[in-house]
């Protein structure tokens, strides 16, 4: 018998990975799981950071129109005692359109698929 080979260990498959080529692949599919998601979720955080400013920045403006508009059509509530009456209508629409923006806000999830819609 050869001494070359051993008979108590099996031969070597062909298939069979070396330790650097397993490690290699396990860098490779953390890679691939890690960097590609977050990519996605980095353009998904500046169109959403984008959009808040300028959502932020015309309802402001509305706002202010809106505080504006009371004073100048009502002319009683810019001055003397009822001057606070502009600001509290103002912060009426400002909490009625704070309650519709927040019930717009959908709750999903990243790279995830939106669930099949029922078909009854």
């Amino acid at each position: 018998m050869p001494d070359s080979i051993d008979a108590t260990k099996p031969p070597r498959k062909q298939d069979d990975a070396s330790l650097g080529e397993v490690i290699e692949f396990v860098k490779a599919y953390a890679k691939q799981e890690t960097l590609g998601p977050l990519k996605g979720a980095g353009s998904w955080l500046a169109y959403g950071a984008a959009a808040s400013f300028a959502m932020g920045l015309g309802l402001l403006l509305v706002l202010v129109g809106v505080l504006r508009l009371v004073q100048t059509e009502w002319e009683r509530s810019a001055t003397g005692s009822l001057s606070w009456v502009a600001y509290a209508i103002t912060l009426t629409v400002t909490l009625v359109l704070l309650v519709l923006t927040l019930q717009r806000i959908k709750k999903t999830y990243l790279n995830k698929e939106p669930l099949p819609k029922k078909t009854s």
